[in-house]
């Protein structure tokens, strides 16, 4: 018997039509009581997130994403004149420096000054990162505490409101540990208190990883061949607590359930180094993992995840999870039964094929 190889996609694959009525500009009155669609097995099941802990196992272990949102959005002017819009995607450990995307009617030269809140200077050194997209700044002062005081919450680009004293707290898990992150990781979003110690009473383990989700995750991918695309880079950590959690729970039989795409990103780029009996490697450092369908998974089992946007290497990566052809069926249902998108939207929990 000949198999046949696996098929190469385009990105024209991973597209569909999205009413603009089905995007969530609000999240729900309740964390919890936003909707889940169970997408482990087809015909899929419409639910309620808050029976997620019925949906999993005594002895699965749950691993979140504990990072904080900054509020990474600045508004400023140029000394010389001109406004400016800033989103702050990379604080440098240890110092006042911070790496920026920057929007002006003309790009600040290195040496100029911008002045944001009209409260806090900044002086332009340089260019940065991938191919110098990024504004290397010096703030004059610490930046998450300047950040904190004259900063926005970064709402994502298609929320349409600007950001409010609600979204303070609504665009930021209930357990929001590590400051860095300008996205917030969204599927984690619909976890309560309530909720997470239901949890335990199930059995049911939690770990943490961090991961400071930044701008580039609301990119669509540019290019129809998806080798040619340059992802954009992040930096995580898996803590020795949570590599021991995970060969417990491998060495018991449980299963590692994933909450949310950036916890997903963390742990399989820590398992691409690892020794098969590490699983995954402990430590920090930068990932730009792109997962696509023929992907091999070593980490994770099941995923508690958001609906993405289409083109997007989300929509790869789900699809490289579940199976391409399983995942286009569930947006299908989930357009169909009007869920609530993108990241103050709901949820779905689906397995690896």
């Amino acid at each position: 018997m000949s198999l046949s190889a696996p098929p190469a996609f385009t990105l024209a694959d991973f597209d569909f039509e999205l009413p603009e009525a089905l995007i969530a500009q609000h999240p729900a009155a309740e964390r919890s009581a936003s909707r889940l669609l169970d997408g482990r097995a087809l015909p899929a099941t419409d639910r309620i997130f808050r029976e997620l802990p019925e949906l999993l196992q005594p002895g699965d272990l749950l691993v979140f994403n504990n990072t904080r949102v900054i509020k990474a959005r600045l508004y400023g002017a140029k000394a010389s004149g001109g406004a400016v819009e800033a989103l702050v995607e990379r604080v440098l450990p240890g110092t006042n420096e911070v790496w920026a995307h920057m929007r002006a009617s003309k790009s600040p030269k290195p040496g100029a000054k911008v002045r944001f809140a009209d409260a806090f200077d900044a002086a332009v050194l340089g260019r940065c990162g991938p191919d110098n997209g990024l504004f290397h700044l010096r703030l004059d002062g610490d930046p998450f505490a300047l950040l904190d005081a004259h900063g926005h919450v970064p709402l994502p680009p298609y929320i349409t409101h600007a950001d409010e004293e609600d979204d303070v707290r609504r665009y930021q898990t209930v357990f929001a540990k590590e400051p860095g992150a300008v996205a917030a990781p969204t599927a984690a979003l619909h976890f309560d208190e309530a909720l997470l110690a239901r949890m335990r009473e199930r059995g049911i383990a939690t770990a943490e990883v961090t991961l400071h989700v930044g701008a580039g995750t609301f990119q669509p991918v540019r290019t129809e061949n998806l080798a040619e695309h340059k992802m954009h880079s992040e930096w995580f950590e898996v803590p020795q607590a949570t590599a021991d959690a995970i060969r417990a729970t491998r060495a018991a039989g449980g299963r590692i359930v994933a909450v949310g795409t950036t916890t997903l990103r963390a742990l399989e780029s820590a398992a691409l180094h690892a020794t098969p009996d590490e699983i995954v490697q402990v430590g920090s450092r930068d990932t730009d993992i792109f997962i696509t369908p023929g992907f091999d998974f070593k980490v994770v089992d099941v995923l508690v995840t958001n609906f993405h946007l289409p083109k997007s290497t989300l929509m790869m990566l789900v699809s490289a999870l579940a199976g391409y052809g399983h995942i286009k069926s569930l947006y299908a249902h989930a357009i169909a039964q009007r869920f609530r998108f993108f990241s103050y939207g709901d949820a779905m929990l689906i397995q690896r094929a």
